[in-house]
């Protein structure tokens, strides 16, 4: 499949090439307007222009115009020499492209595909004219945006795969360890520490899941629709399609150039998934300061101050909390872009890629930095330990106690042990004592139900183990989601 490509040796012809200065036109429209008033030759040129964008999805550009011109000789519109010196030189180019780490483009022509294939005509000559047949700039730029987008769902995937690696392997770190957990920001339940960052871990499963939904469904061909009628020439679209690495080519020509979906599913599911940094970089902050003290981030993950020398800042899980502002913002961008435009193509349409790119290059930054943060954080236990006891975390256990009493048949109505359970907690605030703390004959004094039992309910560690549920933070349902991400993430 030809979206796999070989790089041969380079040379410098093809570069002074692209260089060189033209005494023909670089703008197609030309001969269809005065020169002097041509908005392609003034100043608006630089207001018009989408080289600075395109120049990012220069190699995909190359590799398309590899699977045309095999197309195009194949059905006999393009002579063999052509499609052999095309290769050749575009192979060139490629491999520079490759190691430059840049494309070198004629600032003067707009667009990759007048640079392509104006430079293949200055190297090959009068032959390489056919390269534009049964092409538009509308499918072409649209086919190389689709590989780029393919290309970088397979980036930010691999990227969440490393973070969930991270996440567990910081988990089977802290084995057994309790935390508070929180709803509205106020302490809630026992869970174990395993148990929270997995569910991290399943928020970024899900992120993956989208991203590849999107890539299956981005996956379809949109060269040949040309401007948006399609050609009347013989291409054999599905050829091309299926060298490029694709499922098919798209069915309607016009909603082949006009089509902005993928894009939007990919900025839809970077959101989300900048999103669920966000929450982990807003608890990861909380977590590292004086009031909480519940992690200590590595020197080499944490910024000072300017003016107080004491400061330990978690400045990257910060930025990562604000970042997601940014990948929001490129998503509204392209909802807004895309709100009013008729079919078929738009010149707006030009401003799709901007906010795409940002938005992929920043997400990915966003992963990586997680992940770094997160093999260079310690867990204060000793400090958390401490913290336990405030709270009354084993609140609701004893309210399962009471439900789950067998003296007295099917146990108390879940309303009414919630309500004993209350009176429990308040005299323990009056006490300034924990569940733990009571005497039997004070939790009798509340309700005769309670026995000796009740104890084996009480206290964080004992309310832990009494979980049971699917997916619970009971240890033992903990330790079976860790084993399936082990598996799943190929963690020995």
């Amino acid at each position: 499949m030809l979206h796999k490509v070989v790089y041969l040796p380079s040379s410098s012809s093809f570069s002074t090439a692209l260089c060189s200065n033209h005494n023909e036109s670089s703008v197609l429209i030309s001969l269809r307007f005065d020169n002097s008033n041509c908005l392609e030759t003034r100043f608006f040129f630089s207001f018009t222009a989408s080289k600075f964008f395109k120049d990012a999805i220069s190699k995909q550009a190359c590799v398309h115009l590899l699977a045309h011109i095999f197309c195009t000789f194949h059905q006999k519109l393009s002579s063999f020499e052509l499609f052999d010196s095309t290769l050749a030189e575009l192979a060139i180019l490629l491999r520079d492209l490759e190691s430059a780490g840049k494309p070198l483009m004629d600032k003067h022509r707009e667009g990759n595909l007048l640079n392509l294939v104006n430079s293949l005509i200055d190297m090959i000559g009068e032959p390489a004219k056919k390269l534009h047949t049964a092409r538009s700039r509308n499918d072409q730029v649209l086919t190389d945006f689709r590989l780029w987008c393919r290309d970088a769902i397979d980036s930010i995937v691999e990227r969440i795969k490393y973070l969930q690696f991270a996440l567990v392997s910081l988990a089977l770190k802290n084995e057994g360890l309790i935390v508070p957990g929180y709803t509205h920001l106020q302490r809630a339940q026992p869970v174990l520490l395993q148990h929270l960052l997995l569910a991290y871990v399943e928020q970024l499963e899900r992120d993956a899941g989208r991203l590849l939904d999107c890539r299956v469904r981005l996956n379809f061909c949109p060269l040949g629709a040309c401007a948006l009628a399609g050609t009347g020439l013989p291409i054999d679209r599905f050829m091309t399609s299926e060298a490029l690495g694709f499922t098919a080519p798209m069915n309607n020509s016009i909603d082949a150039v006009s089509d902005r979906d993928f894009v939007l599913e990919l900025l839809s599911a970077n959101s989300i998934t900048a999103i669920h940094l966000s929450r982990l970089g807003e608890e990861w902050v909380l977590w590292a300061s004086e009031e909480f003290g519940f992690i200590t981030p590595s020197d080499s993950v944490s910024t000072g101050s300017s003016i107080m020398p004491q400061k330990k800042n978690p400045d990257p899980m910060e930025l990562v909390r604000g970042k997601s502002a940014r990948v929001v913002g490129d998503l509204v961008t392209l909802l807004t872009l895309c709100k009013g435009l008729p079919l078929a193509y738009n010149r707006d349409l030009q401003e799709d890629k901007e906010p795409v790119f940002d938005s992929v290059k920043t997400i990915l930054g966003m992963l990586e930095v997680s992940a770094e943060f997160a093999q260079n954080i310690t867990f204060n236990q000793e400090r958390i330990k401490k913290a336990l006891p405030a709270g009354h975390l084993d609140a609701t256990t004893l309210a399962d106690y009471l439900v789950k009493l067998r003296k007295i048949g099917m146990g108390v109505p879940f309303r009414t042990s919630h309500d004993i359970a209350g009176r429990s907690v308040a005299l323990c605030v009056s006490k300034n004592c924990q569940l733990k703390d009571l005497s039997l004959d004070e939790l009798r004094s509340i309700d005769p139900v309670f026995d000796n039992d009740v104890y084996e309910f009480l206290g964080v560690e004992n309310a832990v183990e009494k979980f049971c549920s699917y997916g619970s933070t009971g240890s033992a349902c903990v330790a079976d989601q860790l084993n399936y991400w082990m598996t799943k993430l190929e963690i020995s």
